[in-house]
């Protein structure tokens, strides 16, 4: 068995537990939280034998061989490099880390520890999406010229909608940007296969004040009855539109929000090509349109049997049983675990799962949308 240890178990910790515990070859045995008291409850509500308050001393947890980064984003950088600085495996959500020369030292510090590292850029991993990209690669869509969609969500609709996400000095200078918008760059990049190298943004705030609950909030949380507010200045974007230009000289555009009501998590892309145009949207994520010019279009549905051979496989079960976000979840965990298993990395481009490059390219096309907004220009990506 593979020992994992869980820093951080707000919404996206007990995910990973979940996805983990369905390798069949990995026990989570330690979890870390912010409090003592915090990490006991977490610990017993979830079934993992250890609690710790401390990341150094969790670190030190015997026989541990990876460790999991859950923690807030602006914990990432710091947390990832003592994982990767006790010589553990690291698997960091995203975004890796504050910035973007963070992220260059995090990946150095990686390449030169021999660890496994991995981001949690989990839409690459739908069946649908790797249909996708495998089509793009087979030549079936033609020259790919255009890449559009947006990321929609409503969780932060109403002046109410508040949580740590929202403070740049906790969830960084870029919210709806980094926070969806990331994986919306990462999931274009990967069906293309081509980087983003130029973009020009517009983002807006639309609550430059939020009334913030006395009793905190959830990530995703519900309303609260009778809740006592503070008043709380918004420097975060909560909607942007953002023009791009790729390294073969594709174009696109994507915006993303977190202010569309009725959009609960609504990443919808498209691409164009001289043969064929590919469009998938991650609410009905088992089905792909497929555009033509001279023939009928097309429904493809994740059915194996259907599916290209090099990622048939992809998808687990018979055509017409439901396969989601937790299904992905658990195909990017079996991807990084298969370089945990060997003990390095894959050569660079061929993981199946997004790495620290990933996560500081992805970072820096994020920087680059922030200096664009801010500057009113096109603005090359620097990685």
């Amino acid at each position: 068995m593979i020992n994992v240890g869980i820093i951080g178990t707000g919404f996206i910790g007990p995910a990973h537990i979940e996805a983990l515990r369905r390798l069949g070859n990995v026990a989570v045995v330690a979890l870390c939280d912010s409090n003592q008291a915090s990490a006991d409850a977490h610990a017993q509500q979830l079934h993992v034998p250890h609690a710790y308050s401390d990341v150094a001393a969790f670190l030190q947890h015997p026989d541990l061989h990876v460790v999991h980064n859950c923690t807030p984003n602006h914990l990432h950088a710091a947390i990832n490099r003592q994982i990767i600085q006790a010589g553990k495996h690291v698997f960091s959500e995203k975004p890796l880390c504050m910035t973007l020369e963070e992220a260059r030292t995090l990946v150095r510090l990686a390449e030169e520890a021999g660890v496994a590292h991995g981001v949690s850029f989990v839409y690459r991993q739908f069946a649908m999406v790797q249909q996708a990209a495998s089509m793009v690669r087979n030549g079936e869509t033609g020259r790919l010229f255009a890449v559009q969609g947006s990321y929609l969500q409503d969780w932060m609709l109403e002046e109410t909608d508040y949580n740590w996400r929202v403070e740049a000095g906790k969830g960084g200078a870029s919210r709806a940007v980094a926070d969806i918008g990331s994986h919306w760059c990462d999931t274009a990049q990967f069906i293309t296969g081509r980087k983003i190298v130029e973009v020009m943004a517009d983002l807006a705030i639309v609550w430059p004040t939020r009334k913030a609950s006395q009793q905190g909030a959830a990530t995703f949380g519900g309303q609260q009855q009778a809740a006592q507010y503070d008043e709380k200045p918004v420097t975060t974007e909560d909607m942007g539109f953002v023009l791009l230009r790729f390294e073969d000289g594709a174009k696109g555009s994507f915006s993303v929000s977190q202010v569309a009501a009725g959009r609960k998590n609504r990443l919808s892309l498209e691409v164009s090509g001289s043969a064929a145009s590919l469009a998938w949207d991650q609410e009905t994520p088992q089905q792909m349109w497929i555009g033509h010019r001279r023939h009928a279009n097309q429904i493809l549905s994740d059915d194996p049997s259907l599916l290209n051979g090099d990622i048939a496989a992809r998808a687990r079960f018979p055509g017409g049983h439901i396969e989601g976000w937790p299904d992905a979840f658990r195909a990017m965990m079996a991807a990084f675990y298969q370089a945990v298993e060997k003990g390095r990395m894959p050569e660079r481009g061929a993981a199946g799962f997004a790495t620290f490059h990933d996560g500081a390219q992805v970072m820096a096309v994020v920087e680059a949308i922030m200096q664009s907004h801010q500057q009113q220009r096109w603005v090359k990506v620097q990685y």
